[in-house]
């Protein structure tokens, strides 16, 4: 019969302590990198909030010329594959 003295017994509690200091080791680490992350989308958050994309920084008559040249490599793409 086993008794609370054994050595299995020891060597259960040594590594249900290992586990533990483990267990609180990867809480904490979590709790640093949830930190991280919400700094992390704060600051992408600004950038974007800071940034406009190509077209809305484009005048009417600029967008205009820019989807003229468009249609037109457009077609001479067709062009060149209805030919080949």
């Amino acid at each position: 019969m086993l008794t609370n003295e054994s050595p299995y017994h020891e060597h259960f509690h040594t590594l249900l302590d290992r586990i533990r200091k483990e267990v609180t080791s990867l809480k904490d680490e979590i709790k640093e990198l949830e930190k991280e992350n919400d700094r992390l989308k704060t600051k992408l958050e600004e950038i974007q909030d800071g940034q406009t994309d190509i077209f809305s920084a484009m005048a009417e008559s600029e967008r205009m010329a820019l989807r003229h040249q468009v249609l037109g490599l457009i077609s001479k793409i067709d062009t060149h594959l209805e030919d080949g």
